[in-house]
């Protein structure tokens, strides 16, 4: 049972707590990026990129700026 908490992040290099302050700190901006969305529906005027770009950069944090695992 407790492997299913730590195999994850440990393929990924963190330990459970690195991987967890790691996802956690994509739950901000992931919000902000839904409220984004659920305004400009409402408001097609406002917030015409916001989303986009917020989505843009947490790939960029998770894709590709991380490194290559051996």
């Amino acid at each position: 049972m407790f492997r299913a908490f730590t195999d994850h992040p440990q393929a990924m290099g963190e330990t459970y707590g690195e991987h967890l302050a790691k996802a956690w700190s994509f739950a901000g901006p992931l919000a902000a990026a839904a409220a984004a969305c659920v305004l400009h529906g409402l408001f097609p005027f406002a917030f015409q990129t916001s989303a986009s770009r917020r989505v843009r950069d947490l790939h960029d944090r998770m894709v590709v700026e991380r490194a290559p695992r051996d």
